[in-house]
């Protein structure tokens, strides 16, 4: 049976098209569901200025995790204060997990930033943050399915001045099984079962 891979990132674009979600930076200018279509069909997508800020930071973090870093950079303290926090980790560690879900034969897919002693570590560039921004994030349940013996996944947010940080453990954490469910439902009615077939095949 062919499988088909899933990501977190496909998963968010849909829940953001059919909700507003608290934990992504939104303008009244974008269009979720037109960006949906786009991540369904693997369009390559032009970056925004957000999406190159979260970037920048991230690679910068990882300068300081080994001792390559820009001290004279406005972010340098937050970065080297993440960076303190995620050394002797694995970085960018990609982990999988092939299972059926309604059916379907996928390969649940995910790279992390930071693996450390149990526990995930994701990085965030964001302008604002409140406490629980993350909270209905399909992140943290699918990295937990996919990496078996993680125990806490963790959103280090700064906004290149503060660093915030909310932590999540696996076992107050819901299955991501669901959402997964409820996507295919989805699929299915809006007749784009195929296009997610032919657009997201895997390797392995």
């Amino acid at each position: 049976m062919p499988a088909y891979l899933m990501t977190h990132s496909l998963l968010a674009s849909w829940l953001y098209a059919m909700r507003d979600n608290p934990y992504e930076d939104a303008t009244t200018e974008r269009d979720p569901y037109a960006e949906f279509l786009q991540v369904l069909r693997r369009e390559p997508t032009p970056t925004n200025e957000a999406m190159q800020n979260g970037i920048d930071f991230e690679n910068l973090v990882t300068a300081f995790v080994y001792g390559r870093g820009d001290t004279s950079s406005p972010w340098a303290e937050a970065a080297a204060k993440i960076a303190d926090d995620i050394r002797g980790g694995v970085l960018q560690y990609k982990a999988k997990k092939r299972l059926t879900v309604d059916g379907n034969e996928i390969v649940l897919y995910g790279r992390l930033d930071a693996l450390k002693a149990g526990e995930i570590t994701d990085i965030k560039f964001s302008k604002s943050y409140d406490r629980g921004k993350y909270i209905n994030s399909t992140q943290h349940p699918t990295y937990f399915e996919i990496t078996p013996g993680a125990r806490l996944f963790t959103y280090r947010i700064s906004n290149g001045v503060d660093v915030w940080t909310e932590t999540y453990r696996r076992e107050e954490t819901p299955s991501i099984i669901p959402t997964i469910q409820d996507f295919f439902s989805f699929l299915r009615v809006q007749g784009l079962m195929d296009t997610y077939r032919e657009k997201w095949g895997a390797r392995g």
